[in-house]
């Protein structure tokens, strides 16, 4: 794999500069919201998600609120972020978990947050970088693609691709630049038709299947 540090600090530096603002783009007041905006950002975007949870957040705010609600009325609300009936029984479960063992209080552990139903390490991740400002390497659909491109893993595995950005990415960068290649993605390095003639990091990328 084409790791080497002088490389992949030039990848970095380059995000840095392209993108010097960022942060999740799921809007949440707190960790409880963006544990549930998470989870519901599955197979969904941003976008829709944010569009749906004013409406969800003003009639339900607390784990107890979300426990109680009836299914049907949960899966109602969310219904537009697609799987809603899977989404709306993992959010009532835990809400419910976290009532029982973390006394309505999202947990700031990776350990403990994987154990919450619908939790996965990538929604583990989001809530660790953004809620509690802890290091958390996201692997998404895009850092996925991304950094298989740019030769950083040969996996496909996510938890796989996950220890293997760990690996060549500092620890204190490792929120930054999973975010850096969401952004990247969105705007360049499309899963389709790339926009590899206007990419700025185009010279550094060793993917065979650019695009001229």
């Amino acid at each position: 794999m084409f790791t080497d540090k002088p490389r992949i600090d030039k990848i970095r530096k380059i995000l840095r500069i392209t993108y010097p603002h960022i942060k999740t783009q799921l809007h949440h007041r707190d960790p409880f919201e963006l544990l549930v905006a998470t989870i519901l950002s599955a197979q969904c975007t941003d976008k829709q998600v944010n569009a749906v949870t004013p409406v969800l957040f003003k009639k339900l705010s607390t784990p107890r609120d979300f426990a109680e609600v009836h299914l049907n009325t949960l899966e109602k609300l969310i219904r537009s972020t697609g799987y809603f009936r899977n989404k709306a029984e993992n959010i009532k479960n835990c809400s419910k978990t976290l009532m029982d063992k973390y006394n309505s209080e999202v947990p700031s552990t990776l350990e403990e947050l994987v154990t919450l139903p619908g939790v996965g390490r990538k929604t583990a991740n989001v809530v660790l970088g953004a809620a509690f400002g802890k290091p958390g390497m996201v692997v998404d659909t895009h850092v996925a693609r991304i950094s298989q491109r740019l030769d950083l893993t040969r996996n496909k595995d996510a938890v796989k691709i996950e220890f293997d950005l760990m690996n060549v990415i500092p620890k204190c960068a490792w929120n930054d630049f999973s975010l850096h290649l969401v952004y990247f993605g969105r705007q360049y390095c499309i899963a389709r038709n790339p926009k590899c003639s206007a990419c700025p990091i185009e010279k550094l990328c060793k993917w065979p299947g650019k695009v001229a």
